[in-house]
């Protein structure tokens, strides 16, 4: 089983952006988190990060026939792109929406999200312990 996480805008600056929102552990900390979960789980990963709407579309695309599973946190794209729920509906692979803080607890905007039609599931709320189970969720699917 491969399973694709996408990453959105800013979240390259896990550690530094917010920290009392998102915490002090780095992107890198989280890839080694998730590879570790992974190979716990017989799985693959392989990993996209972009601060690009079109980008993070273009991966979405590529897991089309070669993914078993997406995981995504869109970041602020969450609130504003259709191109993501589009692409999600499009490519029909089983897709887990990710966030790391529990976004109906936060700014009104933050309530919306558009990609979550298109998902299985959405982990929100749980740090990057959310990542882990949304990685467990898609391997138990498969």
């Amino acid at each position: 089983m491969k399973i694709l996480v996408i990453n959105g805008p800013n979240l390259n600056l896990l550690g530094l952006r917010e920290p009392d929102i998102y915490g002090r552990r780095t992107y890198n900390d989280l890839l080694e988190m998730i590879r570790a979960e992974a190979e716990q789980l017989g799985i693959s990963v392989e990993f996209v990060q972009s601060n690009h709407e079109g980008a993070l579309v273009d991966a979405i695309q590529s897991a089309y026939g070669t993914a078993d599973g997406i995981v995504i946190n869109p970041g602020a794209y969450t609130h504003t792109s259709i191109a993501l729920l589009d692409a999600v509906k499009a490519v029909g692979v089983p897709t887990v929406e990710v966030h790391i803080s529990d976004p109906d607890t936060r700014e009104a905007f933050r309530k919306v999200s558009y990609i979550r039609a298109a998902c299985v599931a959405s982990i929100k709320g749980l740090g990057l312990e959310g990542y882990l189970e949304a990685l467990r969720l898609l391997a138990h699917k498969g």
